[in-house]
Formats: structure tokens, C-alpha cells, sequence
């Protein structure tokens, strides 16, 4: 049997703008729909003032583009062949206002690690530990001292392990910070 294409990891620009879109319009959610309209701005917004489920696919489209463009939104694209196939929301926690109502004597100093969003054909052939190592080698070079996640502990089904499984980032050096009411652990490793 042929091994996998190699993946190649490349940090989001504006540049490559229209990769973004393309994945996020294409294969991203083809077996989860319901979340098509997000292109990964949930966390990128005040949920204290913004309304989320009255925002529009076309209202976060355009967010996208414009913080992209102005580099407002950082993350990892990961490539087989040539084409997008994989995703991961990761930047200074400063970029991320969902966390804003969130206080931590550290936040200057964290990277977070937003949402993975993989291909299904893709799925468990080491993309998404691939740009979790991108996000962490990315987040350092920025010279940002932690890496944050909180993925969901008991999640069920991939689309619940959209902010990665707690197992990748046990294996990958985090240790758990706190746990939270909504069924989140955060994890954290120093960088």
C-alpha cells in the first residue's frame, strides 16, 4: 500500500487568502455542514457583543478576508499535492476576543491554539499533530512563552473534536491547566 503524500504546513498570509477560502468552501465541513458559515471566526469575536448565531456565512466570510488581509487572524494551512487540506486557528490571544472575558495574568504571553479542521479523506494520518507542531514552533518564533487549547474532554464524534483531541496535546507536551463547566480542558506547554 503507498504511503500518504507528504504534508507541507504553511502559516496563514494574505497570500494565500484564496486557499483559505477554497478549503473552508470546499472540503472542510463536507461531512458537517451545519458549521460551513463559521470560517473560523468564533473565536475571533466578543460573544458578550456579538450575537453569534444571528452572524451570516457572508458576514464571517468577509470578517475572514478582512482580518486576514491585515493580518488580524493567524493560523496553519496544511497541503498534500498542492491542495489545502487541513486548518488550525493559532495566534496571540490578543487576536481572539471570545477570550477577553476570560482574565489571566498571562494572556500577553499566550498563544492560542484555536479550532483543527481537517478533510475527512485526510483524517488520522497526522495532519492535524503536524499543524498543532506548526502552531507551537509559530507561536514561540512570535515570542509568545505558552501554548493554550481547550479541547473538548469527552468529545464523540470528530466534528466535537474541533478544537483537537485532548490526546494530541497530552502527546505533545501539554499539561492540563483547568477544566471548565462546558466540558472543556485547558492545556497548556510552555514554548
Amino acid at each position: 500500500m503507498p504511503a500518504d503524500p507528504p504534508i507541507t504546513i504553511l502559516p496563514l498570509a494574505p497570500d494565500r487568502l484564496n486557499d483559505f477560502l477554497a478549503f473552508f468552501e470546499g472540503e472542510a465541513f463536507a461531512d458537517n455542514p451545519k458549521w460551513g458559515s463559521c470560517y473560523c471566526q468564533f473565536l475571533h469575536v466578543d460573544h458578550n457583543v456579538v450575537h453569534w448565531p444571528s452572524r451570516s456565512a457572508e458576514q464571517n466570510r468577509g470578517m475572514a478576508c478582512e482580518r486576514i488581509c491585515s493580518q488580524r487572524m493567524q493560523g496553519y494551512l496544511a497541503y498534500r499535492d498542492g491542495q489545502p487540506i487541513g486548518w488550525c486557528n493559532a495566534g496571540p490571544r490578543g487576536l481572539m476576543a471570545a477570550f477577553d472575558d476570560e482574565p489571566d495574568p498571562d494572556a500577553a504571553a499566550i498563544g492560542q491554539i484555536g479550532c483543527f479542521v481537517v478533510a475527512k479523506a485526510h483524517r488520522r494520518s497526522g495532519v492535524a499533530a503536524q499543524l498543532l507542531q506548526a502552531a507551537c514552533a509559530g507561536l514561540k518564533a512570535q515570542g509568545l512563552r505558552l501554548a493554550e487549547a481547550s479541547p473538548i474532554t469527552d468529545a464523540a464524534s470528530d466534528a466535537q473534536n474541533h478544537f483537537g483531541p485532548l490526546r494530541m496535546f497530552l502527546d505533545a507536551g501539554f499539561a492540563v491547566h483547568r477544566s471548565d463547566d462546558d466540558g472543556h480542558t485547558y492545556v497548556r506547554r510552555a514554548l
